[in-house]
């Protein structure tokens, strides 16, 4: 899976989910810091890769609904130092799981992670 780290996200992150076999890019390495939040997710969505960032702005449903991009991972971690917020990252992409996340919405706190993912084509209406 192909991950773009948002500039609020700390650099160490980048290797090591680079280590848990995930390729990834960053909002700073491709120059685009301090960039509107549509064009960060617009350069994450040319390229196919899940957005992951800090910023509650992409938690709006009715804009980012499931199923409808490459996918956008946020964490919540209160106050996290730049450590810290590396390992947490790490450990949620580090899970089974995280490979079945492309196209989904992820919420993920220290004590869960909430993954929203499209309905099924037959649950449709």
């Amino acid at each position: 899976m192909k991950l773009k780290l948002d500039e609020n996200l700390p650099a160490s992150a980048k290797g090591r989910l680079q280590d848990l076999g995930f390729e990834v890019d960053t909002v700073l390495d491709e120059g685009l810091g301090g960039r509107t939040d549509d064009e960060v997710f617009a350069a994450a969505q040319r390229e196919g890769r899940l957005l992951v960032t800090q910023d509650l702005d992409f938690s709006d449903m009715r804009k980012f609904a499931p199923g409808t991009h490459a996918g956008v991972f946020i964490a919540r971690v209160p106050e996290p130092d730049q450590w810290q917020l590396a390992d947490f990252l790490a450990g949620a992409f580090g899970l089974p799981e995280a490979s079945s996340w492309a196209g989904c919405l992820i919420v993920a706190t220290i004590t869960k992670i909430r993954v929203l993912r499209a309905p099924a084509p037959d649950a449709m209406p």
